[in-house]
């Protein structure tokens, strides 16, 4: 599973560290290091969203620091 967050300027604003932050954490606590690649992306082109931009094999998600554990729990660990 590919999972990229978005690390551009607006991202960054809107706590894009944190998601980053807390998405390793979890899949380093789940023991899913083999099977989610985590990436950083410039701009998703989706700024006008309240949250940071997150992408879940190409589908695109809007993610506020947080609902990163409720999102990861949903969209990554529901999907394996």
């Amino acid at each position: 599973m590919r999972v990229t967050i978005c690390i551009g300027s607006a991202c960054h604003l809107k706590g894009s560290r944190d998601v980053i932050s807390k998405m390793q954490e979890m899949v380093a606590q789940n023991g899913l290091i083999d099977k989610v690649d985590l990436n950083g992306a410039f701009c998703s082109g989706n700024c006008v969203k309240e949250g940071v931009c997150v992408t879940v094999d190409g589908e695109l998600f809007s993610v506020k620091p947080e609902d990163t554990e409720n999102f990861f729990h949903k969209e990554i660990l529901g999907r394996l």
